[in-house]
């Protein structure tokens, strides 16, 4: 306390402790708020799928932005759920089918956005269904068949046997095959299955790979009302006739979907900054799926299985921040972690810059009244003949400590009326020796 009053006014301390005062703010600035990370992981899907094929082109466009991110091709949303909650995975985000996910296991994942629908497309052998005029249009008609219902791991397994139990269905009442699509398909032209599940974008590679597969046609759900109402992360979605092909005529008339939603999610940790980069770059790569969504429909906050991470609400609704938008990526988050720790201690210190001059009054206050005390001591004693020379020698030592205090301009009135002050004591000495 006694070094602090000694250099409250010494130019040379008040500068170290401003350069001592930057420096612990860029150090609070690196450990508080550290940036985005340059290298990323992405959990996708099948090589084949959609979900690859968007990590590609999201792959891309975050290179030009300095950030790497790498792919890792699992089964579906099953294996992406599991190697995003693992900490040890290495694996950052992840594509997941909506209405899959059991949020009580995963309370520390949050969603990016909704990046496209994702139909439930129901493939179906004419053939197997003569009895029926050769039209699938209830999941209850499957009752007896040979059906593939998604692979092991996969979201398209999850939802099928959400529908298959809700249409009053079990595993015993048809013949289940958990296959992988190719898988489903090969089996599917040897005529080895009479319907395959599939829940993929209509962009999605892997379809094509339907479209020659003669005597088969796509289902149309009549109950898809209902299905919305039951399965609230559901959308009823309508696929008009061609859409899929039209060279193949697929679908041949105007059918109605279920679709869920295909999600970016992460955890609840993730960068902002990051959050903002992976969203401006998510509306870039979107702007070529247009086969069944409207125009600026995604990315989207509804329909989503986890919480939308705070920042993604934020720049769905009002676009990127000021900085995101004028000037460069990193330049934005260096400037935006500056200001993230700058504002807050501005808030903290401008008040407590209007203490400063009271706690300087206060403890030059607090110095001037001790040598007042000691001078009334003095002064009471002035007339005793055996203190005459200790009060000479106290007020001596006390004329020296006087004049080697320092204070501001505005502060001067207070010294020079102390100094009077004592002039009168030795006066007073003076008078009675």
């Amino acid at each position: 306390m006694n070094f602090i009053r000694k250099n409250i006014y010494n130019p040379i301390a008040v500068g170290i402790a401003f350069l001592g005062l930057v420096a612990l703010l860029f150090a609070t600035l690196w450990v508080l708020v550290p940036p985005p990370p340059r290298s990323i992981e992405l959990a996708t899907g099948f090589p084949t799928g959609l979900y690859q094929k968007f990590g590609e082109r999201l792959q891309s466009e975050l290179a030009e932005q300095g950030v790497s991110m790498k792919l890792r091709t699992t089964g579906g949303t099953g294996d992406n759920l599991a190697l995003l909650s693992d900490q040890h995975s290495g694996v950052d985000f992840a594509m997941v089918q909506g209405g899959v996910a059991d949020l009580s296991k995963y309370p520390n994942l949050v969603s990016i956005a909704g990046v496209f629908y994702e139909p439930v497309w129901v493939w179906y052998r004419e053939s197997s269904f003569k009895n029926e005029g050769g039209r699938l249009s209830l999941l209850s008609q499957l009752k007896g068949k040979r059906v593939s219902i998604g692979n092991d791991g996969s979201g398209t397994l999850s939802l099928t046997t959400k529908l298959l139990e809700a249409s009053g269905l079990s595993m015993n009442d048809f013949h289940a095959e958990k296959l992988k699509p190719l898988d489903a398909l090969e089996k599917f032209k040897k005529n080895e299955l009479d319907a395959v599940f599939i829940v993929s974008a209509a962009e999605a590679p892997i379809l094509k790979n339907f479209y020659a597969t003669p005597g088969i046609r796509l289902m149309s759900f009549e109950q898809a009302d209902a299905y919305v109402h039951l399965f609230p992360f559901l959308s009823k979605v309508t696929v008009p006739r061609g859409v899929v092909s039209i060279a193949y005529d697929l679908p041949r008339q105007d059918i109605q979907v279920l679709a869920a939603t295909a999600t970016l999610v992460g955890k609840d940790d993730v960068n902002p900054a990051l959050v903002t980069l992976l969203l401006g770059d998510t509306y870039d790569v979107l702007k070529n799926y247009s086969y069944l969504q409207k125009p600026g429909e995604f990315p989207s906050g509804t329909g989503l299985d986890f919480p939308l991470h705070v920042d993604a609400e934020i720049y769905l609704k009002d676009g990127p921040s000021f900085l995101h938008r004028h000037l460069p990526f990193w330049t934005a988050v260096w400037i935006g972690r500056f200001a993230k720790i700058v504002i807050p201690l501005l808030v903290i210190l401008i008040p407590l810059f209007t203490y400063i001059p009271a706690a300087k009054n206060f403890f030059l206050r607090l110095k001037l009244s001790r040598v007042y005390e000691e001078l009334k001591v003095i002064e009471k004693n002035a007339s005793v003949p055996e203190l005459k020379e200790k009060n000479y020698r106290d007020l001596v030592d006390i004329e020296r400590r006087v004049g080697n205090i320092r204070v501001s301009m505005l502060d001067a009135k207070e010294l020079y009326d102390l100094k009077g002050h004592v002039g009168e004591v030795r006066g007073r000495l003076n008078l009675h020796s």
